[in-house]
């Protein structure tokens, strides 16, 4: 979940929330890579999860980074609840104690790929200190919602309180999953919508390939990715995949009229989050807020709305790829590989956009939710998700050897390697979540805490 926005004045004319999105536009040369990435924590020696406060918790990781590497604290209500640094990463909580790294922008997956390896090596120098261990994967896959600790964030007091209003999964999604995604640039209005609408097409392909949520509280749940199961059935006001996308007419002005019609969750002031759940940022802007009555919004607000929206891809000053599961650290760096090798060069994204520019709206949405249950095995409509996930491999490869950025001194000639861990999966047929059913039917005999000891990073 996303840090309180900053640096916005005042509002004062509808055309300005067009323009904050446009003014992510960049030329080319100037195109930037963040990944992010949310892991479980826990205690090494009960495999509980990590709470909130004592000497092997969710504080004392922040401390230790903090104090060992030199991160400045993110503090709320006397509380640390983050970190950042100057290159503009930051760690931040999920609702839970997920742990999230969202990465500085950088140029290339090589560097990303680094930035991932340096991270987990702090957090497991602070983990091995404290008796913590952390895992990557899409959902929890023993604990229950009363063990889950909830954040000491009046952001997420409010959402916690709101979701059972609106859903029947949303304090799953809060409490028990963890993703890894990537954020791009876009050059203008038409690239982007070209971007967003081949980004929301493929997000079941990435949601096939990362698939890494098979089991939920103790035991085989039926889907490949629970956590995209989860995601269908949160708010559907503010999730899914935006058929209006699709339509003419499209940019960023009809972007910012489903924004406002996106009900609020809150208003943050001086440090307090102001419960707005189910306000309306139209009467907002017309300073009929029941929460502020009087007071006009700013851009900060602005911007804060825009990450209570979670459609599988949105925009704000730049697009994030949000389909995939959590995973193990190959998969942390092969997302931004995937999405990089299909977005950033012409050829490649014109090739996926031919791919999927047929489809209709119920395609798509049947797509995404036979990826949740059968993820690289899915078949529906006429598609077979192994045989796209095929192509779109092998056109987002075509892109990274376009794009021809070399690494490791120049030993590598491009960024194809990090899709080795895709590719397999293709050649196979199988997700990771196909990999842990197999441990789980085999070698651990349904002996679910075997998943600590042979996944934790």
């Amino acid at each position: 979940m996303s840090i309180p926005q900053s640096g916005g004045g005042p509002i004062e004319h509808y055309g300005q929330l067009a323009e904050y999105l446009a003014s992510g536009c960049k030329p080319k040369a100037d195109w930037r890579i963040g990944t992010e990435h949310e892991k479980f924590g826990y205690v090494a020696a009960t495999l509980e999860p990590l709470p909130y406060d004592g000497p092997c918790s969710i504080k004392a990781m922040l401390e230790g980074l903090r104090d060992e590497f030199d991160w400045a604290p993110v503090t709320e209500g006397g509380n640390i609840i983050g970190l950042s640094y100057p290159d503009g990463s930051n760690i931040s909580l999920e609702p839970g104690g997920q742990l999230e790294l969202s990465g500085a922008a950088l140029e290339t997956i090589h560097q990303t790929c680094d930035e991932v390896n340096e991270h987990l090596r702090e957090v497991r120098t602070i983990a091995d200190r404290i008796g913590a261990r952390f895992i990557g994967l899409g959902a929890a896959p023993v604990w229950t919602h009363d063990e889950m600790p909830l954040m000491p964030k009046g952001r997420y007091k409010l959402m916690d309180a709101y979701m059972p209003t609106v859903g029947t999964h949303g304090t799953q999604m809060m409490r028990r999953t963890c993703t890894v995604q990537v954020n791009l640039d876009f050059a203008s209005e038409a690239d982007m919508v070209q971007k967003l609408r081949v980004a929301l097409s493929l997000q079941p392909v990435a949601t096939a390939l990362f698939a890494n949520s098979p089991f939920f509280e103790g035991k085989p749940n039926g889907h490949k990715s629970w956590r995209s199961r989860i995601w269908r059935d949160l708010d559907a006001s503010r999730t899914g995949m935006l058929p209006f996308v699709f339509e003419d007419g499209m940019g960023f002005e009809r972007y910012v009229d489903y924004a406002l019609d996106v009900p609020m969750y809150f208003v943050y002031r001086d440090g307090t989050y102001i419960n707005a759940l189910g306000q309306s940022f139209r009467d907002f802007l017309k300073g009929e807020l029941p929460a502020l009555p009087g007071e006009k919004p700013t851009l900060s607000d602005w911007a804060d709305h825009l990450t209570t929206i979670f459609p599988e891809a949105r925009i704000k000053k730049y697009m994030e790829m949000r389909g995939a599961d959590g995973g193990p650290w190959r998969r942390l760096c092969a997302l931004p590989a995937l999405w990089v090798g299909l977005l950033y060069d012409q050829s490649a994204l014109d090739a996926a956009w031919d791919l999927v520019k047929h489809w209709d709206n119920e395609t798509r949405e049947a797509l995404r939710t036979a990826a949740s249950v059968d993820a690289l095995q899915a078949e529906t409509h006429g598609v077979k998700m192994l045989d796209l996930a095929r192509e779109v491999v092998n056109i987002a490869e075509a892109g990274l050897k376009a794009r021809a950025r070399p690494g490791a001194g120049g030993l590598l000639p491009d960024e194809t390697h990090f899709l080795n861990a895709l590719k397999d999966s293709v050649e196979t047929g199988r997700s990771p979540a196909d990999e842990l059913l197999a441990h789980y039917n085999g070698d651990w005999n349904g002996d679910l805490s075997r998943i600590y000891a042979d996944y934790s990073y």
